[in-house]
């Protein structure tokens, strides 16, 4: 009988090892799982952030084709040749303010 004995406390010994190792798995898969689900979490907020970045940025390029637009134009040439230069036509009157003396 303490043949048998022997085997039924090895099975016992057998399965709880098996226990053990499964129970161990288990608590490192929750851990990585965590992990991988914080890490989605982060991309998750990252890709939002990319996303408002690039409307942004297609918003501003649209706003530079404008500007590029709009120095090609006549009005914005007179402008910087009025602004810039002091240029003016011939035909213009240009009125100065007088400073105020203050005596």
């Amino acid at each position: 009988m303490s043949h048998k004995y022997r085997g039924h406390k090895a099975n016992r010994n057998g399965k709880a090892c098996v226990m053990i190792i499964v129970i161990a798995m288990v608590a490192i898969m929750s851990v990585q799982i965590a992990k991988l689900y914080e890490e989605n979490q982060q991309y998750i907020a990252q890709e939002a952030n990319l996303k408002k970045e690039k409307k942004e940025e297609l918003k501003r390029k649209k706003e530079l084709k404008e500007y590029e637009a709009y120095t090609q134009t006549q009005d914005y040439i007179e402008e910087m040749a009025k602004s810039k230069l002091g240029l003016v036509y011939k035909d213009e009157i240009i009125f100065k303010e007088q400073k105020a003396n203050s005596n």
